[in-house]
């Protein structure tokens, strides 16, 4: 390579000629010159390619121990990959299996949650304590686990509203009274969760106004069950007696709905129950003329029989009257005759028992007479509107049933006071004949001991 090098350096100058050199020893000591920096060049050029080979060798060096050391880290990974990959399946068996319990753990309080809503939303603790179902509500609509504080909010919740079932409280509240008044701070006590009373009234918990409000029954209960209200409100400590709804205000409810017996008669009787009462009062009424009458007559016949002289005024002392009118018949005729007065007796005091027995006896016949008028009633409902809605056979059926309860109520005491005046007419019919009898036997006995 140097050779070569030269030998064009040569051919150079001497092409050259006069424009390098004068003459040989010129020439050679340039080329010798040439030779020398080409020699250092060539040298500069030789260093820095051992320089960098050396460099090339110690980056390739340095390279493969990276390389190495990235391949020992690779394989490290890779082991720890493997064993992550290892213990994530392991832990993911074991998370579908808490998942598992706690998925239907979850569940439950979801349901125990909605549940427990709804019941606190329809106690009357609400009242006094509102807002305690919002929590709940959330809850129960969540989709995430619940938290350690919110089930043992949850807990609390169920454990107060236990201990409020027992505890009679005294308290203020908004409520609406019997006019449809709101009133902001009425007193209320509220015993449990069965019954809230408020100035001797009853009042339900009615979750249609609002989120809940405490309303005055439009009809309360009997006088007695609000006698125990008042006095229980009044109270300021010791025992005190109280009817406890344990429906929770659905028995007291119905009170409003109930009809009380003359509004059953009004709106289910119709025609038929009405006649049916008209029946029963005019019985009532003629009876209680006749028991007036059997009673005058009965005290004056008592009243003649202390006394010898026979008084017109009363059935005794007409038949009485007979033998007085007659003392000179024979046996034969005045018994004749006191047969005769004891018949016009006996007609006035047995008149109108028959038609007492009339009246007993047609009285369960309209009570009848009703109940196929209101069966026919809900046939008709059946026949236009199906069976789909019993409410609205409902009206037919009452009226069935009112109308034969009032005809068995007419006709019974009807039967009875019959039975008893009979009776009482019976015995009063008795006396006559005794007496008559004893007349008879004391003139047979007269004429006998004469005859002697």
């Amino acid at each position: 390579m140097k050779k070569l090098t030269l030998f064009f350096t040569m051919a150079l100058l001497v092409i050259s000629g006069s424009s390098f050199a004068q003459s040989l020893q010129d020439l050679a000591r340039q080329v010798q010159q040439q030779q020398q920096q080409e020699n250092r060049i060539n040298e500069q050029r030789e260093r820095e390619f051992v320089n960098a080979r050396d460099r090339q060798r110690q980056l390739l060096a340095q390279a493969r121990a990276e390389l190495q050391a990235e391949e020992r880290r690779s394989d490290a990974l890779k082991a720890e990959y493997d064993e992550n990959e290892r213990q994530l399946a392991e832990q993911e068996v074991v998370l579908q299996e808490r998942m598992g319990n706690l998925g239907e753990l979850f569940g439950v309080v979801r349901q125990v949650a909605g549940d427990l809503q709804a019941r606190l939303d329809n106690s009357m603790v609400s009242a006094q304590k509102p807002g305690r179902g919002t929590f709940l509500g959330d809850l129960a609509q969540r989709k995430e686990l619940p938290t350690t504080r919110e089930l043992r909010q949850l807990w609390s919740s169920m454990v107060e509203e236990i201990a409020e079932q027992g505890r009679v409280v005294r308290f203020t509240a908004p409520m609406i009274d019997g006019n449809g008044d709101r009133q902001e701070n009425a007193e209320i006590v509220r015993v449990g969760v069965f019954n809230a009373i408020s100035d001797g009234n009853f009042l339900v918990w009615d979750t249609a106004v609002g989120d809940g409000t405490l309303v005055q029954l439009a009809r309360q209960p009997a006088g007695r069950f609000q006698s125990m209200a008042s006095g229980l409100q009044g109270a300021s400590g010791g025992n005190e007696s109280m009817a406890v709804d344990f429906t929770s205000g659905v028995i007291l409810s119905q009170v409003v709905k109930s009809k009380t017996p003359i509004e059953r008669v009004k709106e289910d009787g119709g025609v038929v129950g009405w006649v049916i009462v008209g029946v029963a009062i005019v019985g009532l009424l003629f009876c209680l003329w006749k028991f007036l009458s059997l009673a005058g007559a009965g005290g004056k016949m008592k009243r003649q029989l202390k006394s010898e002289t026979p008084d017109k005024s009363n059935a005794l002392g007409r038949v009485m009257s007979v033998y007085t009118d007659n003392p000179n018949a024979d046996i034969e005729t005045l018994e004749l005759k006191l047969d005769e007065a004891i018949l016009r007796e006996t007609a006035p005091i047995e008149s109108g028992l028959s038609f007492i027995k009339v009246l007993y006896v047609i009285a369960p016949l309209l009570g009848l007479l009703g109940t196929v008028v209101g069966m026919i009633n809900v046939f008709q409902q059946i026949t236009l509107f199906g069976t789909g809605d019993p409410r609205m056979m409902a009206g037919g059926i009452s009226t069935a049933l009112v109308t034969t309860v009032l005809g068995l109520i007419a006709a019974i005491p009807l039967t009875i006071i019959h039975s008893g005046l009979q009776s009482k007419a019976k015995g009063l019919i008795q006396i006559l004949e005794e007496q008559a009898a004893g007349i008879i036997a004391n003139l047979a006995e007269k004429r006998d001991a004469n005859t002697v």
